[in-house]
């Protein structure tokens, strides 16, 4: 018979390692007093990384994340989840719907942040292991995915535009916010030199990003749920746009669109 004095001793109840929230007199999260010890004393990113990863970290920290965050949510409704937001708005469905749906979207592999930033991070994390161990970038280049006779590693390309107009401010924050760049930045810089001269692919916003999360001693776990939400502001941008307007006016399509290519007219036997 197998022991279940695990689940026996959460039956009926809720198990809560992570905060208590006492009615009328305080809430603690990961042992910190909301009232008393965080708020007015540190930001909202500082809260929700937190929340994200039970970690406080120090004020510069959060606020370069919450720039790196300020980068994944563009107020642009050809963005493809900023048309689903829209097309809620021209529905005139609720905001919330429109972020939930726009942040679902997004939770891809392909693009939005969250899941990208997770295989990223993790890519970078076993890439670094192996160029600590004397491999050159060139091998452990080798062994990635190819498509096209690329490779294909998050981070390191961009669908569109090749040069990435966030890398600049991320780069001057850095500085401006005393910030040095650690081992993993390093390492993906001299990743990106590499793709760049063999394979004309360089580092975007999310390798950036991912390398320095690492350099601050996150997981890639920690990572994703940092970026759980990072679209919702252009969603709701997008949303608020197309909401006024008549119904049926994002992106209407006439019959005449439609190219069919199925059964010509017939008569039902």
């Amino acid at each position: 018979m197998s022991d279940s004095s695990f689940w026996d001793k959460r039956n009926q109840s809720i198990v809560n390692s992570i905060g208590h929230w006492q009615g009328g007199v305080d809430v603690t999260i990961e042992g910190y007093s909301l009232t008393t010890e965080l708020m007015g004393k540190i930001s909202y990113m500082q809260l929700h990384i937190l929340n994200a990863t039970g970690k406080l970290v120090a004020r510069n920290v959060a606020d370069w994340i919450e720039i790196n965050l300020m980068g994944l949510s563009y107020p642009d409704s050809r963005i493809w989840c900023n048309q689903i937001a829209a097309h809620a708005g021209d529905t005139h469905s609720s905001s919330v719907a429109a972020s939930a749906a726009a942040i679902l979207s997004a939770d891809s592999r392909a693009y939005g942040g969250s899941q990208t930033t997770f295989s990223c991070m993790s890519y970078l994390q076993l890439a670094y292991q192996e160029f600590k161990k004397h491999k050159c970038v060139e091998t452990i280049v080798e062994k990635a995915k190819y498509k096209n006779g690329k490779p294909m590693i998050v981070g390191f390309a961009r669908p569109i535009d090749r040069e990435d107009e966030r890398l600049a401010p991320y780069k001057e924050n850095l500085k401006n916010l005393q910030l040095t760049q650690g081992e993993f930045l390093e390492f993906a810089y001299l990743l990106s030199d590499y793709l760049d001269n063999k394979f004309n692919l360089s580092i975007n916003s999310g390798g950036f990003a991912s390398a320095f999360l690492l350099d601050q001693g996150f997981s890639p776990d920690d990572g994703y749920n940092i970026k759980a939400f990072c679209v919702i502001s252009g969603a709701i941008a997008s949303y608020r746009n197309a909401r006024p307007l008549p119904t049926n006016s994002f992106l209407p399509m006439k019959c005449s669109d439609i190219e069919y290519k199925g059964l010509p007219p017939r008569k039902i036997p």
